[in-house]
């Protein structure tokens, strides 16, 4: 049995147009190579799959929103580290 535990991460939307479809697509698209099960969570406690273009898309969320990455699976780790990126880098974007 794999020991899996869950990590949870805070994230900041930093790309001045936010999450809008092409970062949406992009957190879909990395979090869909992984076994993890990957989620978003905003300050109001609504819990989306990353895995899920439609429940990304729902968070809108705008520049300088802090979302939580939370992971938990066999990949977690790198998983956890792909997403978090992906924000810290403002998904190639301007800042």
């Amino acid at each position: 049995m794999l020991n899996c535990t869950m990590i949870e991460r805070t994230v900041v939307v930093r790309n001045r147009a936010g999450l809008h479809t092409r970062p949406a697509a992009m957190i879909v698209k990395s979090a869909a190579q992984f076994k993890s099960d990957i989620y978003l969570e905003s300050e109001d406690n609504t819990r989306i799959n990353a895995k899920s273009i439609i429940g990304v898309m729902t968070l809108a969320a705008a520049q300088g929103t802090r979302l939580k990455l939370i992971v938990s699976g066999p990949d977690e780790e790198e998983a956890a580290r792909t997403i978090a990126e992906l924000f810290d880098t403002g998904f190639g974007e301007p800042l």
